[in-house]
Parts: C-alpha cells; sequence; structure tokens
C-alpha cells in the first residue's frame, strides 16, 4: 500500500471536535476518481481554471504520477454532509519532508481551493483552524505547501488568505476589462496605431490569419511547431527548456486537445500565421469571465521583427473584450512586453503550514528561500547576476557533459577487440 493510500484508508469518519466551525467532516482521498463527482460539484461553484478536474486528471496522470507525486485530495464537509470545499494538493517527498502542494505544480499559474461559494463567503479563522486540525490528525504529512494564490478570484474573497503568508516570489500583471469599454480604453490609441503599422507588413503574407485553433488536427500541427520553436527562443534567451522532459509536453498536448463538459477546450490556442509558418502562437486558459496565459513563443523568422507577438496579444485582447470578459493577464513574471498591456498587479500570496516538529524546521527554510528569490527579483542588479550564474552553470555543465561524452566514446575505440576504424 502506497503512503498516500494508507493515509486515505485510514480517513476518520467521526465529527470534527468544533463548536465554532461548520467543518465537520474531513476526507484525505488519494484517487481522483473517488472524489470526481464533489470535485465537479464545487468547480462549477468557485475555482480557477487551473483547478478543473479535466485539467489536473491530465496533469496528475502524464507528469504527477511520473514524478511520484502522489494524489492527497482535502474534502470537507458540514454535518449534514454537504461538500464545503476541497483542495486539489499532491503530495511528495523532498529532502525527507512529507509536503503537499497544489497539483499542477509550476503549470497553474494560479492554485486555489474549490469552494461552495455560499460558505467561502463567511469561512474564517474558525473553519480554517478546524480545517488545518483535521489535516494534521488524519495525515501523515510535514508541511503545506500553497503557492501562487490570489487574494481574490472573480467576486469572492480567497478564504486563506487569513493564513499567515507571504508575497508570492512573482507577481502577476493583470489587464481589468470593463465590459463594453471602447478598444482604445484597453489598449490606447497611439499603441494601437503602433502595432497596425508593424502589422501591415505581415498582412502582405499570403494566408495571413490570427484565429483561435480548434481541430484536433490544426492543433497538434501548432503544438508539433511550438515544441520545435520554443527551445530555440529560450537557448537565445539563456534559460533552460521547461518543456524538455517529455511527460511536460505529452500533458500539454492532451490539455490541449481535451474538450471540456461545455464543448470548449481546457486550453485555448491562439495563433497568427500564414501559408508559409506559424508567425506566433498564445495559449492559456479561460472560463468565460477571464483569459490567463500559460505558454507563448514566436517565429525564429525574420517575421519577428514586426512584433508579431505584441500584435497577437492585441488580438486577444480584442476577442475577450468582445465576449464581455472582464479580466486578461499574461502569466506571472513582470517582463517588459507584460506591461505594455497590462496596468495593474494581480496580488498573489503563499502559505507554508508545518503540520509536524519537522515541517516547522521545514517551513522556516522554505519561507525564508523564498522571501529572497523575492527579493532577488526585485533587485535589478541582483538578478543581473543571478541571470549570470544561472548562464555560466548551465554553459559549465553542458561542457562537462559534452567532455564526458567525448571521453566516453574514445574510451569504447581503445577498447580491446574493437576495430579502431
Amino acid at each position: 500500500m502506497t503512503m498516500v493510500a494508507a493515509i486515505g484508508s485510514r480517513t476518520a469518519e467521526a465529527p470534527l471536535r468544533s463548536r465554532t466551525s461548520r467543518i465537520a467532516k474531513i476526507d484525505i482521498i488519494s484517487d481522483l476518481a473517488h472524489a470526481e463527482a464533489v470535485w465537479r460539484g464545487l468547480e462549477a461553484e468557485a475555482s480557477t481554471p487551473y483547478q478543473r478536474f479535466d485539467f489536473l486528471a491530465i496533469w496528475q496522470r502524464e507528469v504527477g504520477a511520473r514524478q511520484k507525486a502522489q494524489p492527497f485530495i482535502v474534502a470537507a464537509y458540514d454535518n449534514e454532509g454537504r461538500p464545503l470545499l476541497l483542495m486539489p494538493l499532491a503530495l511528495r517527498q523532498r529532502l525527507g519532508v512529507r509536503v503537499a502542494s497544489f497539483m499542477g505544480d509550476k503549470h497553474a499559474t494560479f492554485n486555489m481551493a474549490l469552494w461552495d461559494k455560499a460558505f467561502a463567503s463567511e469561512a474564517g479563522a474558525s473553519e480554517l483552524a478546524a480545517l488545518i486540525a483535521g489535516i494534521r490528525e488524519r495525515a501523515a504529512v510535514d508541511v503545506m505547501l500553497l503557492t501562487q494564490q490570489p487574494k481574490r478570484w472573480r467576486d469572492m474573497v480567497n478564504p486563506f488568505a487569513v493564513l499567515p503568508h507571504q508575497d508570492s516570489v512573482n507577481g502577476c500583471p493583470v489587464l481589468n476589462m470593463n465590459p463594453g469599454a471602447p478598444p482604445t480604453a484597453l489598449i490606447s490609441s497611439s499603441f494601437r496605431k503602433r502595432l497596425r503599422s508593424k502589422e501591415r507588413k505581415l498582412e502582405n503574407l499570403r494566408g495571413y490569419r490570427c484565429h483561435v485553433a480548434d481541430s484536433d488536427s490544426e492543433i497538434t500541427r501548432l503544438l508539433d511547431w511550438f515544441f520545435l520553436t520554443k527551445p530555440l527562443r529560450m537557448a537565445e534567451q539563456r534559460l533552460p527548456n521547461v518543456f524538455a522532459d517529455p511527460v511536460v509536453e505529452e500533458f500539454v498536448r492532451k490539455a490541449c486537445v481535451k474538450r471540456l463538459a461545455n464543448g470548449k477546450r481546457a486550453i485555448d490556442i491562439h495563433a497568427l500565421q500564414c501559408d508559409e509558418e506559424v508567425i506566433a502562437l498564445f495559449a492559456g486558459v479561460a472560463d468565460d469571465d477571464r483569459f490567463s496565459m500559460m505558454f507563448n513563443t514566436y517565429t525564429m523568422s525574420d517575421h519577428a521583427r514586426y512584433s508579431p507577438g505584441l500584435i497577437l496579444i492585441r488580438n486577444i485582447i480584442d476577442h475577450y473584450a468582445a465576449q464581455g470578459y472582464r479580466t486578461l493577464d499574461l502569466g506571472i513574471g513582470s517582463d517588459e512586453y507584460k506591461r505594455m498591456f497590462c496596468r495593474d498587479d494581480e496580488p498573489i500570496f503563499d502559505s507554508v503550514i508545518p503540520l509536524s516538529g519537522r515541517g516547522k524546521l521545514a517551513s522556516f527554510a522554505i519561507s525564508a528561500t523564498r522571501r529572497a528569490k523575492r527579493w532577488i527579483k526585485r533587485n535589478p542588479a541582483l538578478l543581473r547576476l543571478a541571470h549570470r550564474c544561472a548562464a555560466f552553470f548551465t554553459s559549465a555543465w553542458s561542457a562537462a557533459r559534452s567532455f564526458s561524452l567525448k571521453r566516453h566514446h574514445y574510451a569504447l575505440k581503445r577498447a580491446p577487440g574493437r576495430s579502431s576504424a
């Protein structure tokens, strides 16, 4: 029996001893299928698209399971058995410490529990104390690492914001869009004119178009191009290829073709292309109120000089504004191009919650590390130094690996019984 299965098998059915909390019972579930009904029910109440069952079930199967992350799903109920919240977590061993964190890992921009909306509006310190106490009593976990949580989602305040927390390492620029506002209220007239001037150059290309991919074959074709081009762009910037792991690529491919119950895709792919090539691609998740960017890249050809990425972002903003969306973000981080469109900042926080003596030490180290990272990212000189160090060690590792392979090849050639030809 796995560790998480053992935890799930000893989930207590007795009510929690709390006179002030509506939470009467907590289940810890190690099988997504067993959690699906409750999960989907709360998904319709209040959650982000990154916590959809369809999205995270694919992630757990393709990435989590292969990285030895075991489902650790916390569900809380009232005394009549009605679900109040669900936390889609995964359990990992890290340096001998058992850490529970949100499923999706770095592939989810935002993390949040799924809530009964009425309960979320009144949940306070007593409810969260009962929740944490119940998890502590029932599970062999040292620390809960709950990162990149928005303080609000739509019109709902995140109840976890009352827990001790700190600002996340990276912020998230956001564009707030008033339904019915004119296009120039979202993107200035002067900026639009500059982009139109660049786009006229691209419009001369045969078959020039901007669209949202719909068919499986079109999605596959665009992703084939993306997984060839993105590593080249990242190498150009001296950044590690976050898509190098084949399991990550498989997750992205399956999530992009997955259709939700409403017929829409789990991930929307927007593309700017012509008959000759794909020029730019931006993909993200949408929920009828907000679009949130996940990944993007643009061509390595000479067409890149016409700012196709910025043109595509303009089109994406206009696309969702026309549908009455109220918010759009371009992902975590303060890249310059994001600030060209997103004027506000999304408050995002982390909570590191110790559940054992060992967890107290681990939570202190984790919190300190994340504060240091945030401080470095907000200090331009230190950030440049960190990037140079990362580039140096990446180059050194590549050179060492190349030297090792050459030595190995030479040794094979020199081995007795082998031809020197």
